[in-house]
């Protein structure tokens, strides 16, 4: 065991700026794709006082392993990689990088909801081929179109801006949002698939809301609806999807996050010509590489030094 008190990251690096904050502590790199015995194996071995989680999962297991665990910092804004309720009864705070990446993951909606709207991908394809589609296609104007947000945090909020900025017209579903601004009318779920054009999902996972679009769901949605999901897979029936996709009630999808990842190949939406694929790739812009590693340190480092304060 280190003299240092020990970080344990679930990934393979942190921002320069981050590590810079954890000057008097050692930092142990768990890799690209830790799985939950390398977590664990990991604990045991080096006793960490926090866990900045990245990748995989941290359960019960892992905080067992590290009797003197004290926070669990999320790289990010989703904690449904932790559990939680191990956490609380262990006495381990459990924090995460709210807002951090609201920029990159919106920006990436927005980018898979245009791609969607705009036949970005197949055009592309198209020209690359030699052909000129000019006078058979016709894409979708999103202006005057109703978008519905589902989870109004910092991300679907600055979601809806953007799309209030191009003139869409935005619904928003979220049962602990307040104080929202005047471009986003609350509604029920309901009314979110009786009337919108276009669905963004951006609230957490939890066992009430799995597989909140499903074959019931989407088939209460207007007929041509497009779907954009950068929060979690686990929020997709992904069969259910599929088989909206081909009937030609979702116009299309942009999908950011799965169900199960990494995506094996081969897999069902593969060579789908009406679903636009990234690698969970949102909140993992540059910039929002740095702000989630500077907050997640700064988390953590907040839980720590409180606990100081406490035994002293």
């Amino acid at each position: 065991m280190s003299a240092q008190p020990v970080f344990l990251v679930t990934g393979a690096d942190l921002a320069p700026q981050a590590l810079a904050l954890l000057s008097g502590f050692e930092v142990v790199y768990a890799g690209k794709a830790p799985n939950e015995d390398d977590v664990v194996d990991l604990c045991r071995r080096h006793q960490p006082v926090a866990i900045i989680v990245r990748y995989g999962k941290v359960g019960a297991a892992a905080m067992d392993a590290a009797p003197g665990l004290r926070v669990i910092s999320k790289h990010g804004s989703g904690t449904d990689t932790i559990d939680k309720v191990a956490a609380r009864a262990r006495g381990i705070e459990v924090v995460a990088a709210v807002g951090a990446n609201a920029a990159a993951v919106a920006e990436q909606a927005m980018a898979l909801l245009l791609a969607c709207a705009k036949s970005v991908v197949g055009l592309n394809a198209r020209m690359h081929a030699g052909h000129w589609d000019k006078a058979t296609h016709k894409s979708v104007e999103l202006e005057g179109r109703t978008v519905g947000v589902i989870g109004l945090g910092a991300i679907g909020l600055r979601f809806a801006r953007i799309a209030d900025a191009m003139g869409m017209r935005v619904l928003g579903f979220d049962p602990y949002a307040k104080k929202l601004p005047p471009h986003v009318e609350p509604c029920g779920l309901d009314r979110i698939w009786q009337e919108s054009d276009v669905l963004s999902l951006h609230c957490p996972l939890t066992a009430d809301n799995e597989r909140l679009l499903n074959a019931q769901t989407l088939a209460a949605c207007k007929r041509g609806v497009i779907v954009v999901n950068t929060a979690r897979g686990g929020l997709v029936d992904e069969t259910a999807l599929l088989h909206a996709l081909r009937s030609g009630q979702v116009h299309s999808a942009g999908l950011d996050s799965f169900a199960v990842e990494p995506m094996a190949a081969p897999h069902p939406f593969h060579g789908e010509p009406r679903i636009v694929l990234s690698p969970h790739i949102g909140g993992v812009s540059a910039d929002a590489y740095v702000k989630m590693g500077v907050a997640a340190a700064n988390n953590a480092l907040a839980v720590l030094h409180a606990c100081q304060e406490t035994q002293s």
